[in-house]
């Protein structure tokens, strides 16, 4: 007996739907590919639901919030606990460059957290490319650099210094320049600082601590955990120059990293958890 192809095709459906519990359960590799499937699908799927509400302004700042808020509630499909401390380092009123350790793609559940109003991640160009999700961080004002092509980089920073002090911006970003998934931090590269002196504001370090104990590309593995994200206080770059650079840029991360691997082996990094109105976690010292 022969089954005609509409036959054939619910047949492998069948299975397919069968087979996907069983691995599910059975494999921690194709659970930890199925979760980072659904991770990308998804947020490319609010990209599309973003945009055109982001178009009504344009390219606007302002259109990060509702990123930020159509992204806050990954952290609960996925079991993640992001816990905020140290919010009131933020400075109030002016420009500032958020500097934060870069481990996977995980990292956007932190950042949406703690973003500050009116702050921009920098980014690789190539995000820009990357359909849906390219054309929303566009609309919310991200910033993209071309690293393989140093001279357009530095002009960019340039304009980004001046775009700073004119339209009161933040920006955000990873010193490090690539994912780090050792457990520790690779060298900062200056871009950001030389950005911070030449517009004369502070840096605002953000560490979040290691995803060891839930999440490991290396291992395949992809848990429900906790995560701790630490705003450590603004570092002034007020009359330094470029030749201050590599010096500041070597004692931002020297913090950075003891605070990385004090808060990555407590957890809490010594303090009673307490959560604010709205959602935001902050510690009790």
């Amino acid at each position: 007996m022969e089954l005609w192809p509409g036959a054939w095709t619910a047949v492998l459906l069948l299975l397919l739907l069968l087979l996907l519990p069983t691995l599910w359960v059975c494999s921690p590799s194709a659970k930890y590919f199925f979760k980072m499937a659904f991770y990308n699908g998804w947020i490319l799927f609010l990209a599309v639901l973003a945009i055109p509400v982001c178009a009504v302004r344009g390219r606007n700042v302002e259109n990060m919030k509702i990123l930020r808020l159509m992204l806050l509630h990954l952290k609960y499909l996925y079991g993640i606990r992001v816990e905020v401390r140290g919010t009131h380092h933020f400075p109030p009123v002016q420009p500032y460059v958020v500097v934060s350790n870069h481990q996977s793609s995980l990292d956007l559940l932190g950042m949406m957290e703690v973003l500050p109003s009116r702050c921009v991640p920098i980014a690789k160009r190539e995000l820009l490319w990357a359909g849906s999700a390219g054309l929303a961080c566009w609309l919310a004002g991200v910033i993209f650099i071309d690293r393989k092509r140093t001279g357009d980089a530095i002009s960019v920073m340039s304009e980004v210094a001046q775009t700073l002090l004119t339209q009161d911006v933040r920006v955000w970003v990873f010193p490090e320049g690539t994912r780090n998934h050792n457990g520790s931090m690779l060298p900062f590269k200056r871009g950001a600082f030389h950005l911070a002196v030449q517009a004369q504001v502070p840096i605002v370090p953000i560490v979040m601590s290691s995803y060891q104990d839930f999440y490991c590309k290396k291992e395949r593995r992809f848990t429900s955990g906790r995560c701790q994200v630490r705003v450590l206080p603004p570092v002034s770059t007020e009359g330094l120059t470029p030749d201050d650079v590599p010096a500041l840029a070597d004692r931002v991360r020297h913090s950075m990293l003891t605070v990385f691997r004090e808060i990555s082996t407590d957890g809490l990094g010594g303090g009673d958890f307490v959560k604010k109105p709205g959602g935001v976690g902050e510690a009790r010292l």
